[in-house]
């Protein structure tokens, strides 16, 4: 049995990761914590087998010898304090993404884990899809020759979270949609081609429908509860577009939180010479086999992602092997992330 203390009792760990330990059978949470104890109390009383204490200083579980792992759920300004204090205090870490708000500080924290001699996995989850997995293996048998090139659109219609509040204050976040949801597309992208290395990006942000946020309509907002119209800040990217040269593949993007176009596409078009395929965002995919000109859709399950990595952690601490979504593996995301950004904010193109 795995004792873990999960720090940070918000949408995420209410969403994705208490359901998924709740599943789990070798791990106990010995604290649940949150600086708002109500939200702690809550997973408390909904899972009473899996939790069992609650606290509102997440110091008191990294004083703790018996906690050997914690999950980092804060967020993403506080993702490199917690987990630089849990490595400190010989903890294992799952840190959510994105890393942190920026490639220094997480190159930062992924040097404190080796120096600690500690596991420090990051929340890049779409790593254990079932349908990200499966293009992967296929690529590497072959079936689609060589990749040249990468397409991928995370646009939303009006789907700016928080507005006003830690979402869109980007001191707090690090930025909009690109860190937001591109995070997990590029992450996406990078780990099927191989590990791919980036050569040089171009970028253009835009913050454009909520630059006026008292005027900004909407039918719906996610985290509407942490927004602040009146008085908060909104100076992240609502838009965003790009290209990605990597010494794998080509890659072009769009992504939006807010477009006047209510058409969402969230989606990765993998283009191969022998073969594509189209991978729907969370679910399958469809590849055509460029010889055949035959379409082929794989039916299988697609367990929850978030039971995979959160398991896949959970034996990383009993074995002492790295997971797949170890932070070494996930610095090239962050590197990446933070190009686009400064090819936007300088206006040319960043090489490496």
């Amino acid at each position: 049995m795995v004792t873990i203390a999960v720090i940070g009792c918000g949408r995420i760990a209410k969403n994705a990761h208490f359901p998924a330990l709740a599943t789990l059978k070798n791990v106990k949470v010995k604290y649940a914590c949150d600086l708002i104890i109500e939200k702690a109390n809550k997973f408390k009383e909904k899972y009473p087998e899996l939790i069992e204490q609650t606290i509102t200083d997440y110091k008191v579980a990294l004083e703790d010898s018996e906690v050997q792992g914690v999950l980092v759920l804060t967020p993403n300004y506080a993702h490199y304090t917690v987990t630089m204090d849990a490595l400190k205090a010989g903890k294992h870490v799952l840190c959510e993404k994105p890393v942190t708000i920026n490639y220094d500080l997480s190159v930062k924290m992924a040097d404190e884990a080796k120096k600690q001699g500690k596991i420090l996995s990051i929340g890049v989850c779409n790593r254990f899809n079932k349908s990200v997995e499966m293009i992967k293996d296929w690529i590497e048998q072959g079936k689609f020759g060589n990749i040249y090139h990468v397409y991928c659109s995370f646009r939303g219609f009006r789907n700016i979270p928080g507005l006003g509040g830690d979402f869109t204050t980007k001191s707090q976040s690090g930025g909009g949609v690109l860190i937001d949801w591109g995070v997990h597309f590029f992450d996406i992208i990078l780990y099927v081609l191989g590990g791919a290395k980036i050569k040089n990006v171009t970028c253009d942000a835009y913050c454009e429908l909520a630059k006026d946020m008292k005027s900004y309509k909407y039918k719906s907002m996610w985290a509407e509860d942490t927004s602040n119209i009146e008085n908060g800040t909104n100076d992240v990217d609502d838009f965003i577009s790009g290209y990605v040269r990597t010494d794998k593949a080509s890659i072009s993007f769009n992504g939006a939180w807010a477009q006047n176009i209510n058409k969402p596409e969230m989606f990765i078009d993998f283009l191969g010479d022998k073969g594509g395929a189209r991978l729907n965002y969370g679910g399958n995919f469809e590849f055509l086999d460029g010889s055949t000109l035959e379409t082929e859709i794989p039916e299988f399950d697609i367990p929850n992602m978030w039971g995979c990595q959160d398991q896949a952690f959970i034996d990383s601490i009993e074995t002492g092997v790295q997971s797949k979504n170890n932070i070494d593996s996930v610095l090239e995301t962050m590197k990446l992330l933070d190009a686009l950004y400064v090819s936007s904010d300088k206006k040319e193109e960043i090489k490496f």
